[in-house]
């Protein structure tokens, strides 16, 4: 019996870049990132593609128009892929740990928090639009690192609770600057969900699910009332 391969239609990521309208020479970086990126989509076979910004859309426009000549690329099957469950258990990945990583990723999780208790689903953080995605991927591998004691590839030290406590105070009262309408209350509500985040023995599911009391409070449901205790 001849097997049958199909092909659905391909839908490509987010390129995360925003433009940089104070910095020529900045925003052409950014952008070449964007072209890198798309180009790398279409010759995979995607059949389009996300922007996080509507003037990026001639970028990402131009490569698919210049690759992609037809409506979709159905007839692409990538019939050399071949992926086996070894391979997803493959822990051996590039990429180095950095002290300058944790601090973003702990920068990026409270900034979105923040942002997202006082009812934000995305903000422009350092030229890239962070949404729950970032912020979830943030929040889980800080636990990873503290969970598992991993070292700083670049002098050795574990990433520990304590650490990322420091880390998190030194920056939570600059994130007002980096993105604009940030409360310094909602930045707190974002502290104190990482610290306890990073010291459980599993992370939660979703972020957005364990903050949606916050909601509720804004939406003037009383903080003592059961539905807010049931969703903190």
């Amino acid at each position: 019996m001849s097997s049958i391969r199909r092909k659905v239609a391909a839908m490509g990521g987010m390129s995360a870049q925003i433009p940089i309208k104070d910095d020529p020479k900045a925003n052409e970086i950014a952008m070449d990132k964007v072209r890198a990126d798309k180009l790398r989509e279409v010759t995979a076979g995607h059949d389009g593609t996300w922007i996080a910004h509507p003037l990026i859309n001639k970028v990402a426009r131009e490569i698919f128009d210049q690759h992609m000549l037809g409506p979709n690329q159905y007839y692409n099957l990538r019939s050399e892929v071949r992926v086996s469950a070894q391979d997803l258990l493959n822990t051996n990945v590039p990429g180095r740990v950095t002290f300058e990583g944790v601090r973003s990723n702990i920068e990026t999780c409270l900034a979105y928090t923040a942002a997202w208790v006082a009812g934000n689903g995305c903000i422009p953080l350092n030229y890239l639009m962070e949404d729950a995605a970032t912020a979830e991927i943030t929040r889980v591998q800080l636990w990873q690192w503290a969970h598992y004691a991993v070292r700083i590839a670049d002098d050795g030290r574990p990433i520990t609770v304590g650490m990322i406590d420091k880390v998190i105070q030194e920056v939570e009262s600059g994130l007002g600057k980096l993105v604009k309408g940030l409360k310094q209350e909602d930045v707190s509500i974002a502290a104190e969900y990482l610290k306890g985040q990073v010291r459980k023995q599993w992370p939660s599911e979703f972020l957005t699910s364990d903050l949606m009391g916050w909601l509720a409070i804004r939406d003037g449901v009383e903080p003592e009332s059961h539905i807010v205790k049931a969703m903190l």
